[in-house]
Formats: C-alpha cells, sequence, structure tokens
C-alpha cells in the first residue's frame, strides 16, 4: 500500500477492513476526508452520501456500510504473505509456555502439538491467512515462498488487504502442490483488465477448489477469474448479490466444473441461472437463501433444461410457494436424484385447505414432495427407502382424492391437472377414495341414511367379494353385524367392522421432526458423488422418524348408533371373521 491513500486501496482500522472509495472534502467540515465502504456492512454510519449529498456509493446495499475518516488516522499495517505466515505459525509458538509437573516439561497434545507441527514451515499443508493483513507477495528480506512453505496444499487468503488478483497468482505460482484457494471477502479492483491474470494458467494449473465468497464481484468477473484454472472442479460464489448469471465464458470448464455453490445471492428463478446448462460435467448445484419462486423468468415462459449430469439440486430457504414448481424440477433437471427443499413457504404449510398438527407438517410436506417427484432417491440428506416412496405415494394419492372430494364432479379435471403423477399413481395403487358430502334436506328421508359399501374376503378364498347397502343412521353396531352377517352368510357375533376412513395418521416417533442440517451436507453430496442408494433396498433400516399409515377405526359392539361412528352418508367398512 503506497503511503499516499488511492481510491480502491484497502485499509484496516483496529481489525476493521474496508476499502477508500472516496477522498476529498465533505461539506460542512473542514479538511479532507477518506470515505471508506468497511467490509462488515453494520460497521459503518451511512451508505456514502451526506447530509443529502452523496459522496460516493458502496457495491453493498447497505445503509450502513460507510463512514467517513480522517487521512491522518492511524491504519494498521500491511503484511507480506511470507510476513504473515510466520507471524501466524512461528509467533504463536514463541509465545507458548510449556506445561511442567514436577520440574518436567509434559508432552504437548491437543491444539499445542499441532501447532508446533505447523511452525515447521517447510512441512505446513494447510495454511489459513484469513484477515491477516497481507497485502503484497514479499517484504524486505522476505525468504522465497518455494523456501518457506513448499508443501502448502490449502491455501486460505480470505479478508485481506489485496487490491488486485495478480498478486494471489504471484503467490500461487510458487505453490506447485497448492490444490485448494480461498479468497473470500476480498475486494479486487479492475479484474476485467489485471494484468497478473494474463497468461496466469500455468501458475494456476494445479487449483482443482476455488472460494470467491463475499467478494460482491460480478458474474462476470468471477467466470474471468474462474476460468484461469483449468482444472477447476469446484466454485464457490455464495454471497455476492448476483441476480441473474448473464452468459458468460465459463463453459471453458464444461468438462472439469462438478460443484458450484451459488447460495445467498438473489437469484429470483430458475432461468435466471439457465446459463449453466452447458456445464455437461456439473453434478452438484447449491441454491440455498436465493428468492426463488419460479421455474421460468417472469419475462420468459422457457423452461431451461440442464444436462443428466446434476444429481444434487439445493433449494432450501428460498421462496417456492406453489407444487407446480415441484411437478416441473424433473423438466428442468431430468438427472437430479438428490434434493435439499426444506424451508420454502410451499414445504412450511403444505396444504393450506387440509390443515394438520404443527409437529407433522415436515412429515406431510416430505410426503407431499417424495409423491410428486419419481425418481429422487434423497431429500432433505435423508434415503427415501421403498417403504417410505410407497407410503409417501399412498399419502399424496389419498390427500388428491380430498382435494376432489371438495369440488363438484365437473371439476374434477381441473383438479386432476395440478397433480402430474395421478394416472401413474393410480395405476400403481389404484384411484383414491372420493367421498363427497351432499347437502341433504333433512326432512327427507335420504338425510337418514348412510351408503354402506361392506367389503369381506371369506377364509380360504382370495377374492374379496362387495355389497353395497343403506343402513339407517339410527341402527346400532349390533343391527350392522346383522346385516352385514345375512349379506354374507356369516354368524353377525363372529365378525369385526371396521371403518376404513381414507385419512392418514403419523405413527412412530412423530414428536421429533426431520429437519435438515447443514452441518451434514458434505457427507450428502459424498453420496451423489458416488453411486446413489438404491431405493429398492427395502432390508436397510429406517432412519427416518416415523411413518404414516392409513386411520381405521373398529366399530365396538353395543348400542352405539351408526351415525355417530361414521362421518358422513357415504362408508367403507371391511368385514373381518374372529
Amino acid at each position: 500500500m503506497t503511503t499516499t491513500p488511492q481510491i480502491g486501496d484497502r485499509r484496516s482500522y483496529d481489525g476493521a477492513v474496508c476499502t477508500i472509495r472516496f477522498i476529498g472534502e465533505v461539506a460542512g467540515t473542514s479538511g479532507s476526508w477518506l470515505g471508506v465502504e468497511w467490509d462488515d456492512p453494520a460497521r459503518g454510519k451511512h451508505d456514502g452520501s451526506h447530509k443529502g449529498v452523496r459522496y460516493f456509493t458502496c457495491l453493498s446495499p447497505s445503509l450502513t456500510a460507510a463512514s467517513f475518516v480522517r487521512p491522518t488516522r492511524p491504519a494498521e499495517a500491511p503484511q507480506s504473505f511470507v510476513a504473515a505466515l510466520q507471524d501466524k505459525y512461528t509467533a504463536e509458538l514463541s509465545n507458548a509456555s510449556a506445561i511442567q509437573f514436577s520440574g518436567k516439561v509434559a508432552e504437548e497434545v491437543g491444539f499445542e502439538k499441532i501447532r508446533r507441527k505447523q511452525a515447521q514451515l517447510s512441512e505446513l499443508r494447510f495454511a489459513v491467512l484469513d484477515g491477516m493483513r497481507v497485502a503484497s507477495v514479499y517484504g524486505e528480506g522476505d525468504a522465497s515462498i518455494l523456501e518457506t512453505c513448499p508443501k502448502v496444499v490449502e491455501l486460505d487468503l480470505s479478508r485481506n488487504l489485496f487490491t488486485h488478483v495478480g498478486s494471489v497468482v504471484a503467490i500461487c505460482s510458487e505453490l506447485a502442490s497448492l490444490r485448494s484457494l480461498r479468497l473470500n471477502g476480498n475486494r479486487f479492483r479492475t479484474v476485467l483488465h489485471d494484468e497478473g491474470l494474463h497468461e496466469a494458467e500455468e501458475s494456476l494449473k494445479g487449483i482443482t477448489d476455488l472460494a470467491l465468497e463475499e467478494t460482491l464481484m460480478s458474474w462476470e468477473e468471477i467466470c474471468h477469474i474462474a476460468t484461469k484454472f483449468q482444472l477447476l472442479s469446484s466454485l464457490s460464489a455464495d454471497m455476492n448479490q448476483l441476480r441473474s448469471l448473464p452468459t458468460a465464458p465459463l463453459m471453458a470448464l464444461a468438462s472439469t466444473l462438478i460443484s458450484l455453490n451459488l447460495e445467498f445471492n438473489d437469484l429470483p428463478s430458475i432461468a435466471d441461472v439457465a446459463s449453466l446448462a452447458g456445464l455437461e460435467s456439473l453434478r452438484n448445484l447449491h441454491l440455498k437463501g436465493n428468492n426463488i419462486s419460479a421455474l421460468r423468468q417472469a419475462t420468459s415462459g422457457s423452461l431451461p433444461t440442464f444436462p443428466t449430469s446434476l444429481q444434487y439440486l439445493d433449494l432450501s430457504y428460498n421462496q417456492v410457494s406453489s407444487w407446480a414448481f415441484v411437478d416441473e424440477l424433473p423438466l428442468c433437471f431430468p438427472g437430479l436424484v438428490s434434493l435439499r427443499f426444506a424451508h420454502n413457504p410451499v414445504y412450511d404449510n403444505p396444504d393450506p385447505e387440509h390443515s394438520v398438527n404443527s409437529k407433522n407438517v415436515t412429515e406431510e410436506a416430505y410426503m407431499f414432495t417424495v409423491g410428486r417427484l419419481a425418481h429422487i432417491k434423497s431429500l432433505n440428506f435423508g434415503t427415501i427407502s421403498h417403504s417410505d416412496r410407497q407410503n409417501a405415494e399412498m399419502f399424496y394419492l389419498a390427500r388428491i382424492g380430498k382435494h376432489l372430494a371438495a369440488v363438484p364432479e365437473t371439476q374434477e379435471a381441473g383438479v386432476i391437472e395440478t397433480h402430474r403423477r395421478y394416472a401413474e399413481l393410480c395405476e400403481l395403487y389404484g384411484p383414491p377414495m372420493v367421498n363427497r358430502r351432499k347437502e341433504v334436506n333433512p326432512a327427507f328421508l335420504e338425510a337418514r341414511l348412510i351408503t354402506v359399501q361392506f367389503a369381506f374376503q371369506p377364509p380360504g378364498q382370495g377374492e374379496i367379494v362387495e355389497r353395497v347397502t343403506r343402513i339407517p343412521k339410527s341402527f346400532d353396531v349390533y343391527a350392522v353385524k346383522g346385516i352385514a352377517g345375512k349379506l354374507f352368510g356369516v354368524k353377525p357375533l363372529g365378525i369385526r367392522l371396521i371403518w376404513e376412513t381414507g385419512e392418514w395418521d403419523p405413527v412412530a416417533g412423530f414428536d421429533e421432526e426431520v429437519e435438515d442440517s447443514s452441518e451434514e451436507e458434505d457427507e450428502a453430496e459424498a453420496v451423489v458423488d458416488t453411486k446413489p442408494a438404491d431405493p429398492s433396498e427395502s432390508s436397510q433400516p429406517d432412519s427416518r422418524a416415523g411413518k404414516w399409515v392409513k386411520r381405521e377405526v373398529e366399530l365396538q359392539d353395543g348400542p352405539r348408533q351408526l351415525g355417530f361412528c361414521v362421518d358422513g352418508l357415504e362408508a367403507k367398512i371391511r368385514v373381518e371373521t374372529r
């Protein structure tokens, strides 16, 4: 950093890093000021304007990202890469005190032992210089990087005082073993015209993992840097305020890029990342915490299609409010087998028309998601077993039946159109029960009769015999058993009557909701990167919190009237022998 401040310079005041955006006088004050934008947007007092006059504009949209400071305010001294490395890993060691017992030095364990090993810079493999005020490659009297730390494999240079990417390239050029590079929170300037990036491919040839989070760079700038890493397999560009991904030269990485993180940006739709569809090797796409609410752009009806290589998609913490979005996901992502979808409005309130206990909302949303997506094998980091899928699909189909029962027959087709898998599920499990409750004049005889569909499987016979009859509401259970016994030729007192409600109930541990955990994300990705679990292997232990089962009610012997035992004017009752 030069002695005379310049626009774009990076400074650190009392551990808080900022970028100079303005140099000059401020109306109503005397002398010169530096207008700075803090890396921490909560650190300042305004957004670059003062008393109605705008002096500079911040990259951050925060109203408190900026301040005015005097040029004479002491700033912390910047460091070279080598000086910061020695300061981080050797100064700590020289200040450490050994633990003694009876005058003898005990063997170091835990972090102290690790620090001593790390202090041997020639053997250092993981170098973390986050926030160490690194601004240059070398300082006066520094040994060469090649001599100091030749074995570094992972390097973290986040939140430092670099102004040009070229300085980072120069550091990497001397680290032949480097495979992972983190540059989060830096504020590079003139990226597209940075001479240090010209012919940088040779210096960056071994790096496969790059993180450019919270740099506030444009997508074009991010791509301009990323394409210099010819073997890049993982790129993280979280928290960069990206609203769309215009066509950019990221296609140079089409055959190498496997994982792309775009979390906590401002992307409104899947169509806004359609430029990624040409990445033929892309397997994992992380879009957590954006503003995604649709698959298509508001001004365009086209639906993007991604390659079948893309297997894992994270859409959690977005703004999806319609199940139609989920229905069309397979059209956009035909290779999708693993999805993270929790914490969207539609997931938090899966069926507003049929409210459920708040403890079961997560499970109901899980059922709807699995039931709508035929080919996913993992949801919110949980493997979907064969029984999980069957339960979910039957639950979803039963809920479709409730939706159909809530509308007139003339509107059935419209409801079915909103459930793309309806015909497929009916073929697998049979059509759902549609029990429409008709408004009947209570004075009519019809209002006092219940249409009962009896089903009975005679012992030793495979076929189920069904009979339909109308029974007065006032008949007690004994009378109903008498009617069933006469219909099927069995003794009334030797049978049980089971009312099949058509409803679903949770069982087995539903007090504990199934939640997702970002700590498990790496493990989940590992599953996707290898062979996905086969959902047909029902022998796997069920790790989910519980299951849903169809609710059935036995009509107990007694004088209770049938009208108080079942709901509505239609009922399905299964007859079983004791």
